[in-house]
């Protein structure tokens, strides 16, 4: 197949475009910049909002995955609601010009505040404009690819472990800290429980979705299973045999991260079982 992905110089984007490149599809790559994306993608520079035709621009892929996305880890940057309009136009342009798979990063954090495990019946009370802008890209998305008989899928992503000092999550700061010489790194209590999903197995999971239509709809992208923040952090400074001692209770948790949450893997499960089989 061919996919397009947009966003694909992002921290995600790199290791989702090599993924989906080594299940042996061809993928256009597009970002502001394409620096650091696989030599094997067919790399295209190009703001994404500016395009009038995306499906005959990109050489009409039979497949769109939409990470781009400002600001993700700043979840509460207006540019997730200024930026929704610009989203909601290009994945209804490519919809409309021909494109019969569409398919959406999502974030964990459309659910708000919620404990146990998140299947895709369960209600979603986001707090954030990030978690705002999104749940509200997934209704527009999932509506413009059911007014057109389209496959739709939404996968939601949860906590991603990786040893990149390039990302934003806690993991990345921590090895950036590491690199700097830092022997101590402030922390909070560390006592919420969240679905990890290693930074690889991310992207696979990813890859493995969108290359097969099967399987649609809300998809979470995830382990299965919580852990505490704690023991997940000692365990990554161990694994990486970094240096560091956590500051425990120098920040406080954010109001609005759930005491325990994690995905429902049924979805995922299926899928990568169907892949191994083949």
């Amino acid at each position: 197949m061919k996919v397009l992905v947009t966003g694909a110089n992002g921290y995600l984007g790199q290791g989702i475009v090599k993924s989906i490149l080594d299940l042996g599809n061809d993928v256009v790559a597009a970002d502001f910049k394409v620096e650091n994306i696989d030599s094997r993608a067919n790399r295209v520079e190009c703001d994404l909002f500016d395009i009038q035709n995306p499906y005959l621009y990109f050489g009409q892929p039979d497949v769109l995955l939409h990470l781009a996305w400002r600001d993700g880890f700043v979840h509460y940057s207006s540019a997730h609601i200024d930026d929704l309009p610009k989203h909601y136009n290009f994945i209804n342009k490519i919809v409309e010009s021909g494109c019969k798979h569409i398919a959406i990063m999502g974030s964990m954090h459309e659910i708000g505040f919620f404990e146990g495990s998140v299947n895709e019946k369960t209600p979603c009370h986001p707090t954030t404009p990030y978690g705002i802008g999104k749940n509200a890209l997934r209704d527009l998305a999932e509506m413009v690819c059911k007014k057109n008989n389209i496959v739709f899928q939404w996968l939601r992503g949860y906590y991603i472990v990786g040893n990149s000092k390039y990302g934003s999550s806690i993991f990345s700061k921590i090895t950036a800290a590491v690199q700097e010489g830092k022997s101590e790194f402030p922390f909070t209590l560390g006592q919420n429980q969240y679905d990890f999903i290693d930074y690889d197995e991310f992207c696979n999971q990813v890859a493995a979705t969108v290359s097969q239509n099967n399987v649609q709809g809300i998809i979470n992208i995830c382990s299965g299973h919580p852990e505490k923040l704690a023991d997940r952090v000692e365990r990554f400074i161990k694994e990486n045999n970094y240096n560091i001692k956590l500051q425990y209770g120098a920040f406080p948790d954010r109001p609005y991260d759930s005491k325990a949450i994690w995905g429902d893997s049924i979805k995922i499960d299926k899928i990568m079982k169907t892949e191994k089989e083949y």
